[in-house]
């Protein structure tokens, strides 16, 4: 096309282009330029504007780059681009229908079409079939990690190395039909970078999503005030016992325990490193680095899974912290997840060395039946549904402690297949409902989660009670410290629980009386682990 000039090439509807101008430059707008480490894009914007230009110095026309950061879907993308093109540049290129010919194979090219522009189809046939010469790059992507799958299964185990065993090798991959798609320019970079490996990676990861989040669900304005609202009270519960040297903060959210911990003296000589997975959270870490927040230079962020493997090399950390996110593993990655999890960090930290791990907990004997009284007086639903209401919060919010409980035994871990079961008992003419400790534990724990209830609705806080945990690291080989305690969070007690439920044990499994019916405190809610290696 380059070469022989574009009079003769068919736009997307089918017909000659008509252009006797042989084109004067190529200009590769990246989009998604902002996001990497997922499965829709997996390579950095410096890797993917790498390979473009090795890709392109065959051509005797200039190539440019541009990167285009991700806006979502939106009617405006079109001219959104070619408006940032014009920023990026300096205002030198202004990009009309009357100098510009766009290349898209995806619908896309509709909102081009509608700005005036002619559109090459690229893959596409022309015309208004929707068919294709050769596959859409996330198709060849998925084509490539569905055939190495397929070559290491077929194959005996060989020693780790990165991307293909050597360069020299490219050529026998090729012939075995594995990369048989990939420009040379592509391979080159994938194979330097250890980009098949990595890609692997994402594609076999259970936990994060294609956009490399952990859940589609969460609103992240709420999730990260609260994480920031409870920083301090996170650094003065594990201060004590941070080792120095080098530290990382797995699950780091937006970098505020690092940030105080950072301030603290005895930190002064470490290095740091925050590992996020989440894309969101990982850009305000940059950005916070950015800004100068952190005191100590030597603070890095990575953009990891410390599911799927190691995120730091083997017998090298003084002190991995985690807060809030074991529970999350095990309840969207499962409990092989969980084990690899903790396998992980044993085989980082030096000897030792201290993970820290503050989560929620289970209480212990979490498979009796409690009976259990909720309040049913503060509904102001009038027994209306969700249609009624503009949003899912503005309904949940509008029922009794009772009524939410009920919606809370439809959604809770459905998709998981979990059925909670309760029985329903009148004593002296008020109403208990049987169920398990870990059952109303998980709810009360969740209950005034309204704005983000589908996303809790997925997460499970008692799989384990603090024996357990402890049971679970000490098989791996960790040392549980006496300094690791399990305790109440009483301002939830206080605030959320009491008024609202009340937790009773009987000796008869159908009591008929109140004076049969024993008040039972609520149990622990959080714990602090310390397993030394």
């Amino acid at each position: 096309m380059v070469e022989h000039g574009l009079s003769e090439v068919l736009d997307v509807f089918g017909n000659p282009l008509a252009v006797s101008k042989h084109p004067s430059a190529i200009i590769f707008a990246v989009t998604s330029a902002n996001h990497n480490n997922t499965r829709r894009n997996p390579l950095s914007l410096y890797q993917r504007a790498m390979m473009i230009q090795d890709f392109s110095k065959e051509f005797k026309i200039p190539s440019l780059v541009i990167p285009i950061d991700d806006i979502g879907m939106s009617p405006n993308f079109a001219s959104y681009t070619l408006k940032k093109i014009e920023v990026e540049t300096e205002l030198r290129l202004k990009l009309t229908p009357k100098n510009t010919i766009v290349l898209c194979s995806t619908p896309v090219a509709n909102l081009y079409l509608t700005l005036g522009f002619f559109v090459l189809p690229v893959e596409k046939v022309p015309g208004p079939k929707l068919s294709f010469f050769a596959k859409l790059p996330w198709e060849e992507l998925e084509g490539i990690v569905s055939r190495r799958k397929e070559r290491k299964a077929t194959t005996s185990a060989r020693p780790f190395t990165l991307g293909l065993e050597d360069p020299t090798q490219i050529g026998a991959a090729e012939e075995e039909g594995i990369y048989h798609n990939l420009d040379r320019a592509c391979l080159r970079l994938w194979n330097d970078y250890g980009l098949f490996e990595k890609v692997d990676m994402l594609f076999s990861d259970s936990l994060i999503g294609d956009d490399g989040d952990l859940t589609e669900s969460r609103d992240y304005n709420t999730y990260v005030r609260e994480m920031d609202n409870i920083a301090e009270l996170k650094f003065q519960e594990t201060k004590p016992f941070v080792k120095p040297g080098r530290i990382g903060d797995i699950g780091c959210a937006v970098g505020s325990w690092i940030k105080l911990v950072c301030q603290d003296p005895s930190g002064l000589e470490s290095d740091f490193y925050g590992v996020e997975i989440a894309r969101h959270l990982y850009q305000i870490c940059e950005q916070r680095k950015e800004n100068g927040e952190f005191s100590n230079p030597n603070v890095f962020f990575l953009r990891k899974n410390a599911v799927s493997g190691l995120v730091f090399p083997k017998m090298s950390m003084n002190t991995i912290h985690t807060s809030s996110l074991t529970h999350e593993i095990e309840s969207y990655g499962g409990r092989s997840q969980l084990v690899s999890f903790i396998q992980n960090r044993y085989d980082e930290l030096v000897m030792g060395g201290v993970w820290i791990n503050r989560d929620v907990v289970g209480p212990e004997g979490k498979e009796i039946e409690v009976f259990v009284w909720m309040e049913e007086e503060s509904g102001t639903n009038h027994g209306r549904g969700p249609e009624a209401f503009s949003n899912s919060k503005e309904y949940l919010d509008s029922l009794s402690t009772k009524e939410r409980f009920f919606q809370f035994q439809k959604d809770f871990r459905k998709v998981e297949g979990y059925v909670l079961r309760t029985d329903t008992f009148f004593v002296d003419g008020i109403e208990y409902h049987r169920m398990k400790l870990k059952d109303i534990c998980e709810y009360v724990s969740k209950k005034d989660y309204t704005d983000n209830w589908d996303s809790e609705m997925h997460e499970s806080f008692c799989f384990w009670s603090f024996n357990e945990w402890k049971e679970n690291l000490e098989s791996i080989g960790f040392k549980i410290s006496p300094n690791s305690y399990e305790y109440r969070n009483e301002w939830l007690v206080q605030n959320r629980y009491e008024g609202k439920v009340k937790l009773f044990t009987s000796q008869s499994p159908s009591p008929q009386i109140h004076s049969e019916l024993i008040p039972f405190d609520f149990p622990v809610t959080h714990m602090l682990m310390l397993a030394e290696k």
